[in-house]
């Protein structure tokens, strides 16, 4: 083995050192599969580190999978891996635009990917702050938050500090009404087992949400879609669908529509309520860009009382989309069963984030920077949609807060075409489709205004409008001349 020194560098340096001639020789085949590592008193004195060095690095090794111990007899390399596929390394370009399509495109790329067409903010939009902070406290407090399973409901704090803020907004919820879940997207699924068997019908908006459409696929519910319009779901078709169609259920944001970023009016909840009443529809009103909102919009939960409608929320667009939990607000006769459910299909929420996100709402940086931060995407829209109109891209409706720009494509390009050519490029985008039931939005495309700043996004953007508008042109005179 070679003698390579790691004199004068730092403990953690050293570790990786040792690690790094162990892997090296691995790779070269100088260890092979099942051979036994030199002894660690050994090896210590060839790379002229201490015994616990080597211990560590052997340890890490091991957790890696690289090499296994054999107690009593020491270290070896374990069996050679599977081929690596590079089919499975990379994100499918050629993979259907569904309702997943986005969500893998965006997840599955690297960091240096831009990703106009996300969900969320950029880490440098986050509270850091507030969450570094509440990091230290947990890791200096009480073990049993870092240990512990969490009730059945959830942290009681955070579920008092809750209702505290769904008072605000109208809603009242006490805390023995809300169970926390591990997110906004559980505590709909949660709801779905709750409430749905398989072939029930579902109502969504035309565009929506478009893992509502995917969580539905995956609990065999039968969907039916009614057009968005700037102040909520067209009252006179959606009369119609329950008419026609008798759904269980209808699911929609409240405050801030996702994708549209459009507000549901007073006028729209009150009649959506009256028909819901009228043919027994139960209603998920989820409330997850609460935080975002300026100017405070109809909560259908606030009309009825929690009584048809079901309330729930999250904090990963806020907060952190790391730190997993969201809630579900309803009435006093489901909880319990709810509650069963959730101990049942994950035993318990996690404990760690409640505590978390508990430290960081209470802390009284939180709500100074959800204050700057509504002023820095109000300045973002502006600028993007202008961005955006002057490639010949137009905003559906200029929204009153939040981070959505749904916006309408020139008459001769497909938006998924457009996503397409603009993946190959490293830029992921939203296109109108995996937003609709009915696939009626091919001319739309959804923006996140908070990650597109970057200018390379609308260069890349035109060009690839450029050069789909002269491929179909040349088809045109293809076909004109009967070639």
């Amino acid at each position: 083995m070679d003698n390579i020194s790691t004199a004068g560098i730092g403990g953690s340096t050293r570790i990786e050192g040792v690690m790094a001639a162990i892997s090296d020789r691995i790779a070269s085949r100088s260890l092979a599969p099942g051979a036994r590592l030199p002894s660690v008193r050994g090896f210590a004195k060839t790379m002229q580190v201490s015994v616990s060095t080597v211990v560590e690095a052997y340890e890490r090794l091991a957790a890696e999978g690289t090499i296994r111990s054999r107690p009593g007899s020491g270290f070896y390399v374990c069996g050679p891996l599977p081929p690596l596929s590079l089919t499975e390394t990379g994100t499918r370009s050629d993979r259907n635009v569904d309702p997943l399509w986005i969500s893998r495109q965006s997840l599955e790329v690297g960091d240096d990917a831009l990703k106009p067409g996300c969900g969320w903010l950029p880490p440098s939009w986050l509270p850091q702050t507030a969450l570094r902070r509440a990091m230290r406290t947990l890791a200096r407090g009480d073990m049993g938050a870092l240990a512990n399973y969490g009730t059945p409901l959830g942290l009681p704090p955070l579920r008092q500090l809750l209702a505290r803020r769904l008072g605000e907004h109208g809603i009242i919820a006490p805390p023995d009404q809300i169970m926390l879940t591990e997110s906004g997207t559980q505590a709909i699924d949660l709801l779905c087992r709750f409430l749905l068997e398989p072939g029930d019908t579902v109502l969504v908006d035309d565009p929506c949400y478009f893992n509502f459409h995917a969580l539905l696929r995956a609990h065999r519910a039968n969907v039916v879609s009614v057009p968005f319009t700037p102040t909520g779901p067209d009252i006179e078709l959606f009369g119609q669908a329950l008419e026609r169609h008798k759904p269980r259920l209808y699911i929609t944001n409240s405050a801030i529509h996702n994708p549209t970023g459009a507000a549901l009016s007073p006028v729209t909840a009150h009649r959506l309520l009256k028909l819901a009443d009228a043919f027994g529809l139960i209603i998920i009103e989820d409330d997850i860009f609460a935080d975002f909102e300026t100017v405070p919009a109809p909560r259908l939960a606030a009309y009825d009382g929690l009584d048809r409608v079901i309330h729930i929320g999250s904090f990963s667009k806020t907060l952190s989309a790391s730190v997993r939990c969201g809630f579900i607000a309803t009435k006093p006769d489901w909880i319990d069963g709810l509650v069963d459910l959730k101990v049942a299909s994950s035993f318990s929420c996690g404990q760690l984030s409640a505590e978390l996100v508990y430290l960081a709402l209470k802390d009284g940086s939180y709500r100074k920077h959800v204050e700057a931060l509504r002023v820095r995407l109000a300045r973002t829209m502006a600028e993007v949609a202008a961005r955006l109109e002057a490639i010949g891209i137009v905003p559906w409706l200029k929204p009153q807060a939040g981070m959505f720009l749904w916006c309408r494509l020139p008459e001769d390009l497909d938006a998924a075409d457009v996503a397409r050519a603009c993946l190959a490029e490293g830029i992921i985008l939203a296109p109108g489709n995996a937003f609709s039931v009915s696939d009626t939005a091919s001319r739309f495309m959804r923006f996140n205004v908070a990650q597109a700043t970057d200018a390379r996004i609308f260069a890349v953007l035109e060009a690839a409008m450029g050069k789909l508008r002269m491929r179909d042109r040349a088809v045109d005179a293809i076909g004109s001349t009967g070639v």
